[in-house]
């Protein structure tokens, strides 16, 4: 049977690289761990400078996100995230995230279902981020950095 085949897998930091967030931020960076185009989910960890605004953005599935290091928030919401926080984002939700550390890097980690619709002011979509424009982004990336490509879409590099 093909489940007695997977191996329990250990995805360490240093397999892969971070990656600009781009066209979204060049300063924020993204380093994926697993894309599975199969549950459409990718896992991450996301790296924001102090006090970076991101886009407004509706996530079409479910999101859980781990505060590594740092604190920030949703200008929708009057809670802040803090390192150790554990945020679960309900499927259909709209908001707008900033990192309200005013001295540390926040980073967290990031298990997303389905899209990421990004909205310009008039709430209109703009752009979508999903499975398979984050395996664009890391392939491409590491084309032009010279880096073999892991296979992300395995728990086991």
């Amino acid at each position: 049977m093909l489940f007695e085949t997977i191996d329990t897998g250990c995805l360490n930091a240093e397999d892969t690289p971070w990656i600009p967030y781009t066209p979204y931020a060049d300063d924020v960076l993204i380093k994926y761990f697993k894309i599975d185009r199969v549950r459409g989910e990718t896992i991450s960890l996301l790296k924001v400078p102090p006090g970076t605004k991101l886009a407004t953005h509706h996530h079409t599935g479910t999101v859980i996100v781990y505060t590594v290091q740092g604190s920030w928030k949703y200008i929708e919401h009057d809670w802040v995230a803090h390192t150790g926080s554990v945020v679960y984002e309900t499927a259909s939700t709209r908001h707008t995230p900033i990192a309200v550390s005013k001295d540390e890097t926040v980073i967290t980690l990031n298990v997303v279902s389905g899209e990421l619709l990004y909205l310009d002011d008039a709430g209109s979509t703009v752009a979508t981020e999903n499975w398979r424009s984050a395996m664009n982004r890391y392939l491409e990336h590491c084309r032009k950095a010279g880096i073999e490509p892991k296979d992300l879409s395995s728990f086991s590099y």
